[in-house]
């Protein structure tokens, strides 16, 4: 599972038609998130750190329920833009959550177990699980 990673507003229009998962590095306005769904079309979700997602209208995270795009709460730990413009979730990872969910472990405990881990943010985590 990929993450495409955005640093700035200048960066929505690199984004490709098949991106699922966007991380916004910076502090979106609402018509930056207008141009990122009218770019993307099948994006799922969105992952934006917490302090930005605070400052989100009420409005944007409406249309953004409406069009069935789930807004992630959290940071990218660890990725250098430079070198590569996805952030990758690791096979493993992705293969503990499956596993533990086998297991019948409870969602809890398998958000807290995964990030711990990981570093992963646990609405991230919420989201591999669900999807």
């Amino acid at each position: 599972m990929k993450i495409r990673i955005i640093s700035s507003k200048d960066e929505i229009s690199t984004l490709k038609s098949a991106d699922k998962i966007v991380h916004l590095a910076f502090r979106p306005s609402n018509k930056d998130i207008m141009t990122l769904i009218s770019l993307c079309p099948s994006v799922k979700a969105i992952h934006i750190p917490s302090s930005y997602k605070k400052t989100l209208s009420e409005s944007i995270q409406m249309f953004l329920a409406m069009q069935n795009v789930a807004l992630l709460e959290g940071d990218v730990w660890g990725h250098r833009k430079d070198i590569n413009e996805y952030f990758e979730i690791p096979k493993d990872s992705i293969d503990t959550i499956n596993e533990l969910k086998t297991n019948n472990v409870s969602e809890d405990d398998i958000v807290s177990a995964v990030t711990r881990e990981t570093k992963l943010s646990p609405d991230l985590v919420r989201y591999i699980m669900n999807s």
